[in-house]
C-alpha cells in the first residue's frame, strides 16, 4: 500500500510497508484505541450492572424477569409446550433440583434431575389432585413410594413438595418441586408458584372465553341479518324478475356474494377494503328496495384500505343507518361513509340524515338494556372494546330529528388477527 506524499525516498513517495517506523507507530495507536474501546464498553456494562441497585434489588429484578418469561409461556393454558418452557424459569425461581408441572391426567413437563421419579409422580400427586391441599413427602418416604416398596439408589434420594394448581374450585394440575430436603421456605415458595401458575391459567381461560364470546356475537349478527335483510332482498329481487330480468340476475349475484361473505366460517378479522365491498353489495340490494330514497357518498383514503378490522364491524353500522335512520324518514335520505388516515389510527365515520334517536335511549342500547332494537350497534361497540380496550368503542352523536354520526377509530397496530 502506498500513499502520495512529498519527502524522502528516491521516487518521491513515502513507504508505509510493515517494516517502516511509521507503520509501527500507527499499529500501536490502533491497538491503543481498541483497548480504550474495550475498557469503555466494560465500564458501561459495569455501570449498567451497578445501576440495578442493591443485591436485594437485583434479586427482585431477576425474580420478576423469570416470572414474566414463564407467564408468556403459560398464557395459552396448561399444555406440554408451554409448561416445558415455563418449568425452566420456575425451577430457577425455587432453586430446586427438579420441577414438574402436571394437569389432571399426566406430567406435562419435567425440568432438572430425578427423571426416574417421573413415572411415579401422578400417583404421588393423586391426593393433592383430589383434595386440593399441598402435600410434602420427605426424602426417605418418597423413595419408598416411588420404588413401590423397594428402594432407589441413595444418590437420587429427594423430598418433594406438591402444590395444587386451582382455578376457582377446580384443581387443574400440580406443581411439584424436588430437593434434598423440603424446608419451610421451599414449601411456602412452591405453594406461591402454584398459585401464580393458576392465575396464568385463569387468564388463558379468560382469553379463550373472550374469543368464544366474540364468535357468539358474530353469530348473533348473522342471525340478525338473516330474518330482516334476506327476506327483504329476496322480495326486491322477485319484483324485478318479470319487469327487468337482467337486473334481477345481477341482484342475485350480488346477494350471493354478500351472504357468502357474511356467513363465512373463518376469521374474526377482515380488511377495511373487504368490509367496504360487503357494504357496497348491501347498499346495492337496499337501493333495489328503496330506489332513490337511499343516496350514498363515499370518501375513502387509499392508504387505510389494508387496515385490519373486526369482521362485520362496518356493515351493521350502515344497516343501522338504513333501517333506523332512513327507512322511517319521509323522502330521500343520505348516508356518507368516510375513512381517513389519522396517525396511529384509521378513522371511519358513517353519517345519516335520518330520524336520529334519543341519547338516553342510545345509552340504554349500548349498555345492553334494550332488547331487539339496534342489536348491531351494541354488538359492534362491545367487540371493539374487547379487542382494542374501552377507549376504542364507538363514538355516536345523535338527537331526535338530527340524524346520526358514528365514528370508529381502529389502531393500525393489531393485537392479533386471523384475517
Amino acid at each position: 500500500m502506498q500513499a502520495s506524499a512529498g519527502g524522502s525516498g528516491t521516487d518521491g513517495r513515502l513507504s508505509t510497508m510493515p517494516d517502516s517506523p511509521l507503520f509501527t507507530a500507527a499499529a500501536v495507536a490502533v491497538i491503543a484505541m481498541a483497548i480504550a474501546v474495550v475498557v469503555a464498553v466494560g465500564l458501561k456494562v459495569l455501570r449498567s450492572f451497578r445501576d440495578l441497585g442493591t443485591d436485594a434489588e437485583r434479586a427482585t429484578y431477576k425474580t420478576l424477569h423469570a416470572a414474566s418469561r414463564a407467564g408468556q409461556y403459560l398464557r395459552t393454558g396448561l399444555n406440554p409446550a408451554g409448561a416445558a418452557k415455563a418449568s425452566r424459569q420456575l425451577r430457577g425461581l425455587l432453586g430446586c433440583d427438579a420441577l414438574a408441572i402436571t394437569d389432571t391426567t399426566g406430567v406435562l413437563a419435567w425440568d432438572g434431575a430425578g427423571e426416574e421419579l417421573r413415572p411415579a409422580l401422578m400417583g404421588l400427586a393423586s391426593k393433592v389432585l383430589d383434595g386440593g391441599h399441598l402435600a410434602v413427602i420427605p426424602a426417605g418416604e418418597l423413595q419408598l413410594l416411588a420404588a413401590g416398596g423397594g428402594t432407589l439408589a441413595p444418590e437420587v434420594e429427594r423430598a418433594v413438595v406438591i402444590a395444587p394448581i386451582k382455578t376457582g374450585a377446580r384443581v387443574v394440575g400440580v406443581v411439584a418441586a424436588f430437593a434434598p430436603a423440603a424446608g419451610a421456605g421451599l414449601v411456602r415458595a412452591t405453594g406461591e408458584v402454584a398459585d401464580w401458575v393458576a392465575t396464568q391459567v385463569e387468564l388463558a381461560e379468560l382469553d379463550a372465553s373472550r374469543t368464544l364470546l366474540m364468535e357468539a356475537e358474530v353469530r348473533a349478527l348473522r342471525a340478525q341479518i338473516s330474518p330482516h335483510f334476506i327476506y327483504n332482498s329476496l322480495n326486491a329481487i322477485a319484483s324485478f324478475i318479470n319487469t327487468d330480468p337482467e337486473r334481477a340476475r345481477e341482484l342475485v349475484v350480488e346477494f350471493a356474494d354478500f351472504t357468502r361473505y357474511s356467513f363465512r366460517r373463518h376469521g374474526d378479522f377482515t380488511t377495511l377494503a373487504e368490509e367496504l365491498r360487503c357494504i357496497d353489495r348491501y347498499l346495492l340490494l337496499e337501493r333495489a328496495r328503496f330506489g332513490d330514497r337511499v343516496q350514498v357518498s363515499l370518501r375513502i383514503a387509499p392508504e387505510v384500505l389494508s387496515t385490519v378490522i373486526p369482521f362485520l364491524s362496518l356493515q351493521p353500522l350502515v344497516e343501522n343507518a338504513v333501517r333506523h335512520g332512513l327507512e322511517a324518514k319521509e323522502g330521500p335520505g343520505h348516508i356518507s361513509i368516510t375513512a381517513n388516515d389519522s396517525g396511529a389510527f384509521a378513522e371511519v365515520t358513517i353519517e345519516d340524515d335520518g330520524v336520529g334517536m334519543d341519547p338516553e335511549q342510545l345509552r340504554s342500547v349500548l349498555a345492553g338494556h334494550s332488547d331487539g332494537e339496534h342489536v348491531g350497534l351494541r354488538n359492534v361497540d362491545a367487540r371493539l372494546r374487547q379487542v382494542y380496550g374501552d377507549d376504542n368503542g364507538l363514538v355516536i352523536e345523535t338527537a331526535p330529528g338530527e340524524g346520526t354520526l358514528i365514528t370508529m377509530r381502529v389502531p393500525k397496530s393489531q393485537p392479533r388477527h386471523d384475517a
